[in-house]
């Protein structure tokens, strides 16, 4: 048993067996259940019990100390401005001179926080008033007879159990469990808002109205919570509508519980869902539907959370737009909002619920040596209060009365224990002098009597409703439709009324909508559709059978790319970028990766014939060098050729970058491999065509140009152009190198790794500059074609740039159209059709004389060739 169960039990002996002593010790023990807070005397003093806290805090029980009262936290505005009209109202009629004339009205205001143990503690301060010490040090017992609350059904139920033993009338404004209509257990329990019977009733009829046959029901861990979505799930059942789950929400729900809820909620196929909770119990759970983003859900409000303002948030409204749901009628109250905005902290009398209404709306503290509410743990602030501050400046919960609804329902409470009394004084002066049971003396009445007063109570308010209970102390069940609104300004959540329940009516007129005037969730017009129908498995969806009843749909496959991993999901869940549906499509599976590597054979090939091209080139400087004293190699430039061949040699090997996994050190390789080593191929192959050009001329009378193109200005000449296309390579890779990326665009099931230019710019330039060399090489050896014999290599430097453009100009159009890794083999083809086109055009005559035709490899064969 829990530690507040036991404290009340403990009251309630206590108060049933109180312990033998003197009148002064028993004043004094009773004295100490008092936890009132406000209290203006009376004729008739009228007890109200308020949740103006909403939480308790923790303390340590035990059997070896008394316990300290009970402190409380998070002060209720919203409450607190119920407690205010319950003064409001009893004002209004201590000042109207036909109701109750010349009978003065008191109150005594508590806060029971919320917490059983404390209104159960609540009822017994009210209970002991006759053991009360009063100012002169006696005991007296101030006229309380019947109490008002509170509002929860739950705390409603503890205290008419406690209650009914001393025949004490409980006149609820808030609770609304139909099972506070069982008289033979709440035979004293009175209430000014419907019982939820009539509003289960009412929302089954709302869902099957707009044709819902598949919806869920959440409901929080209490009377109000469990009873209402019981009820409706009785009353919709009978209508053919099937409920796809039932959540409870616990009182204090933990993170994964809460996750558990919403996952509840966001993978059923129900799309609409009936809430049963104070506004308390669901906002955790808002708080996290909209953490967790879900969204299309249709959600049905019961009126104790339809209307509030701590749910409807601009926070929460994308997730909740839409709501639809019963609220309690609403009046506008003449002179209600001047009365809250003329509070004082300190007025007579004094009121410790308004200083901390004062110090919680402005932040500050009132400096006053008048206790603080012995419930209330007290808060510090870091300033004081000037008095200069006015609640009329001010925009909160607290003043806003565009929605008095359950503030209409504290109306009613007042004004029909008002008219109760009014009943006994109009009795009383009937009948004269002569007090019977009937007409009892309304200065010294007892609980009791007042009970079957309230019952035959009738009468029209000044809002034109009439008021009267039946015989289960209920009123008649008459709710607003409204439906959660903003325009287009995104201005605060409007609760636009869109029809209308009463159950006084006739079963066809009872119910009455303006469908024109709903906006559903997500801002549409159309009516959300929720149906039933046999579970689909993993990897199909719903879909809705044309012609067929709204509750009935086939399965259909997801389409590739997509999955459904839980039974009855309504639309597939995309694959994420890298993965792709398996063949059930139950699961997204990674896609194939694709790119062109060592190991398969079209890769083992390219990387053959680059290794190939790299010996060749090897294979020739050996030739050469076993050679360099021979007039063939020493009339070709051997220094040149040397370089040439090693330039060619790394063109080759440069085509192995190419293949393999590009990475973020292979993709830049890869580029500036490229440009560098054919830079210097081609500077190699344009000094040597400028050597034979020069060479040529040098043999002119007077011609000094040759002393121009020695071995050193040639090496400086190609360290130029290389350097050159070095800086160009340095600037790309300091500003935006090649990177890879994954292309998933170009194959839906696959992913083809790719090396992403970075700057197409600096590429360009790159290419741009080794092919202003290749032309500018193939025009100087063009114009040098018809040189004497003995200097014919300008005719292969000819033939070589000749394939060398032609390969690279051929390679655009390649390139382009290639899908995926073919994108990388036209490249590799590219440079090593290019690399062997400079190799052989330029090397194999050469060695072939060198090898098999030695005889012309002479000083003597080379002058002698004209």
């Amino acid at each position: 048993m829990k530690v507040p169960v036991l404290q009340a039990v403990h009251l309630v002996f206590s108060f049933l067996y109180p312990i033998q002593s003197n009148s002064e010790t028993d004043c004094k023990l009773w004295k100490d259940l008092d936890s009132t807070v406000v209290y203006k005397g009376g004729h008739v003093v009228l007890a109200g019990m308020f949740p103006i806290h909403s939480k308790g805090i923790d303390q340590e029980i035990n059997f070896r100390s008394q316990p300290d009262q009970r402190k409380c936290r998070g002060f209720n505005m919203r409450v607190f401005r119920w407690s205010q009209a319950m003064i409001f109202f009893i004002e209004e009629i201590n000042r109207n001179p036909t109701l109750l004339p010349n009978i003065t009205l008191g109150y005594q205001l508590y806060d029971t926080c919320g917490l059983t143990a404390l209104s159960l503690r609540t009822a017994l301060s009210v209970v002991s008033q006759p053991m009360k010490r009063n100012n002169s040090g006696q005991c007296f017992s101030p006229s309380i007879p019947i109490i008002i609350g509170d509002s929860g059904s739950t705390l409603s139920m503890a205290i008419s159990r406690l209650l009914n033993l001393f025949r004490i009338p409980l006149v609820s404004y808030f609770a609304s469990c139909a099972c506070l209509s069982d008289k033979h257990q709440f035979p004293y329990f009175f209430r000014t808002i419907p019982s939820d019977v009539n509003q289960a009733s009412a929302l089954a009829r709302l869902v099957k109205h707009f044709g819902w046959t598949w919806v869920g029901t959440v409901g929080a861990d209490d009377a109000y919570g469990l009873t209402g979505i019981d009820l409706f799930t009785t009353a919709v059942t009978r209508l053919g509508v099937c409920v796809a789950y039932r959540v409870i929400i616990p009182k204090l729900p933990t993170q994964q519980q809460l996750q558990d809820i919403v996952r509840t909620i966001r993978e059923s196929t129900a799309r609409v869902l009936v809430v049963f909770a104070v506004e308390e119990d669901i906002k955790p759970v808002v708080d996290e539907i909209v953490r967790q983003n879900v969204t299309g859900k249709q959600w049905v409000a019961s009126e104790a959370w339809v209307t509030s303002t701590l749910i409807s948030t601009r926070e929460n409204y994308p997730s909740l737009r839409g709501t639809i749901g019963f609220a309690i009628r609403r009046a506008e109250i003449p002179g209600f909002k001047n009365f809250l905005e003329s509070i004082q902290p300190l007025a007579e009398p004094y009121n410790a619920f308004a200083r901390e209404f004062w110090e919680t709306q402005f932040q500050c503290s009132v400096n006053t040596s008048l206790p603080t509410p012995s419930t209330t743990d007290p808060v510090h602030y870091s300033h004081s209060c000037t008095g200069m501050e006015r609640v009329q400046d001010t925009h909160s919960i607290y003043n806003d009365v565009s929605e008095l609804r359950v503030t209409y329902n504290m109306h009613k409470a007042v004004y029909t224990v008002a008219h109760a009394l009014h009943n006994l004084l109009q009795c009383q002066r009937e009948n004269g002098s002569a007090l019977t049971q009937q007409c009892p003396d309304i200065h010294n009445l007892q609980p009791w009597q007042v009970v079957e007063v309230l019952k035959k109570v009738n009468y029209t308010n000044t809002f034109g409703d009439a008021i009267h209970f039946d015989k289960n102390g209920d009123p008649v069940g008459s709710y607003d439709i409204v439906n959660w609104q903003r325009d287009a300004n995104e201005g605060p959540v409007q609760y636009v009324t869109v029809g209308r329940f009463d159950s006084s009516l006739l079963t066809a007129q009872q119910l009455v909508l303006n469908q024109d005037k709903i906006i559903w969730h997500g801002g549409a017009n159309k009516i959300p559709v929720s149906v039933c129908s046999t579970s689909c498995q993993q990897g199909y969806r719903k879909v809705t059978r044309e012609g067929q009843p709204v509750c009935c749909y086939d399965c259909v496959l997801c389409a590739e790319g997509s999955i459904s991993n839980t039974t009855d999901q309504v639309e597939c869940i995309l694959c994420p970028e890298d993965f792709w549906s398996n063949q059930h499509r139950n699961h997204c599976v990674p896609k194939q990766i694709e790119f062109l590597s060592y190991s398969e054979p079209f890769g083992m090939a390219l990387a053959a014939i680059a290794i190939l091209g790299a010996i060749a080139a090897m294979t020739v400087a050996a030739i050469f060098f076993r050679h360099h004293d021979t007039p063939l190699v020493r009339a070709n430039n051997s220094e040149l050729s040397f370089l040439l061949l090693m330039s060619l040699t790394l063109c080759f090997i440069c085509a192995l970058t190419f293949l393999g996994q590009p990475s973020r050190w292979a993709c830049p390789l890869r580029r500036t491999a490229f440009g560098l080593t054919f830079a210097l191929c081609l500077s190699c192959l344009l000094s040597k065509t400028l050597v034979v050009l020069m060479a040529f001329k040098a043999t002119l009378p007077g011609n000094n140009t040759a002393r121009w193109f020695r071995p050193p200005q040639q090496r400086l000449g190609v360290f130029l152009c290389s350097v050159l296309q070095g800086g160009v390579c340095v600037a790309w890779l300091t500003t935006a190198p090649p990177y890879p990326v994954k292309n998933t665009w170009l194959y839906r099931d696959r992913i083809i790794l790719e090396c992403h230019l970075g700057s197409v710019a600096l590429f360009c330039c790159v290419l741009g500059y080794i092919g202003c060399l290749a032309v500018f090489c193939f025009i100087l050896a063009f114009l040098a074609r018809k040189l004497p014999d003995n200097f014919n290599e300008a005719k292969f430097i000819t033939f070589s740039m000749l394939i060398f453009c032609a390969v690279w100009i051929a390679f655009i159009p390649a390139y382009v159209s290639s899908p995926g890794k073919f994108t990388v083999a036209v490249e590799i083809f590219a440079i090593l059709a290019s690399s062997y086109g400079v190799l052989l055009c330029i090397f194999a005559p050469k060695c072939y004389i060198i090898i098999f035709l030695p005889e012309r490899n002479s000083k003597k064969y080379l002058m002698s060739q004209k």
